[in-house]
């Protein structure tokens, strides 16, 4: 299975989805290898960015469900190469 790396940005405009937004987080917990959030109180919006480490398949799976979310912006930039996670399939430079 080709993986890829990179990060997810969520805008969140509407605090009451921080349970649905959680929720979808936590099914997508095995391809999120770090998570930052920070409110912003004076806007009332949080910033959210994922480290993600999966296949395009699994991250667009992740983005989509987020993306659905009434007032969550996403936006997604991934690794341009796709790394095998066979072993010895790494490309050399």
């Amino acid at each position: 299975m080709q993986k890829r790396l990179g990060v997810v940005g969520i805008v969140v405009e509407n605090l009451t989805a921080a349970t649905e937004i959680n929720a979808v987080l936590h099914d997508f917990s095995g391809i999120i290898i770090g998570r930052m959030g920070i409110p912003h109180r004076e806007r009332g919006v949080s910033v959210l960015s994922l480290i993600v480490d999966g296949s395009t398949d699994e991250i667009s799976a992740l983005t989509g469900r987020l993306g659905r979310i009434h007032d969550t912006l996403v936006k997604t930039a991934l690794t341009r190469d796709a790394h095998s996670t066979a072993p010895g399939t790494a490309k050399e430079a």
